[in-house]
């Protein structure tokens, strides 16, 4: 891809009941929201057939818009089982979906995103939305907040991308490591 083109990243907040995404495109230093939204699942639908649709709603996603890198917060531990299995699930079909399309994918955990978007790893989520519109240029802040913490994450790639891909080619595995933290 040239650096006119720019690159396509698609960021992901994978759930069950809703997976959000968001799908940016970086040229130099410029973000722009290419489409965000929800995919959603029927809430009486068996799990098995859920986690069908999400797999077919990203492997059309990745087909439409071709991302360089797809990016995904990071699993973290919840009180609450049930949900973390559910998301667990839905996460590993949209992964599937990735490599299957031959996608890179990176993850981050909330706080890595807090501070790409925000530049304070404890920020809200309030904060966070109003950051990624301010960032896109959008004229409101997307409607959804599985929606808005996808664009975050994708943002979150597009600030941390510069640093890693300069660490690969230097082979400076520590910095790495200290930066990313």
């Amino acid at each position: 891809m040239t650096e006119q083109a720019g690159r396509v990243i698609l960021g992901l907040d994978p759930g069950t009941a809703s997976t959000g995404f968001g799908v940016i495109s970086v040229v130099g230093n410029r973000l722009k929201a290419v489409d965000f939204g929800v995919m959603a699942t029927p809430a009486g639908m068996p799990l098995e057939k859920r986690l069908e649709l999400i797999f077919s709603d990203m492997k059309e996603l990745l087909a439409v818009h071709r991302p360089s890198a797809t990016a995904v917060e990071s699993l973290f531990f919840n009180a609450n089982v049930r949900t973390a299995l559910a998301v667990g699930q839905a996460r590993g079909v949209t992964l599937l979906a990735c490599a299957q399309s031959g996608c890179e994918v990176y993850e981050y955990t909330p706080q890595q995103i807090k501070q790409a978007v925000v530049g304070y790893g404890k920020a809200t989520k309030e904060q966070v939305m109003e950051m990624v519109r301010v960032l896109l240029g959008l004229q409101s802040a997307p409607k959804s907040d599985h929606a808005a913490d996808a664009l975050g994450v994708a943002i979150c790639h597009a600030n941390t991308f510069g640093i890693r891909d300069g660490i690969r080619k230097t082979g400076d595995t520590e910095t790495a490591r200290r930066s990313l933290r």
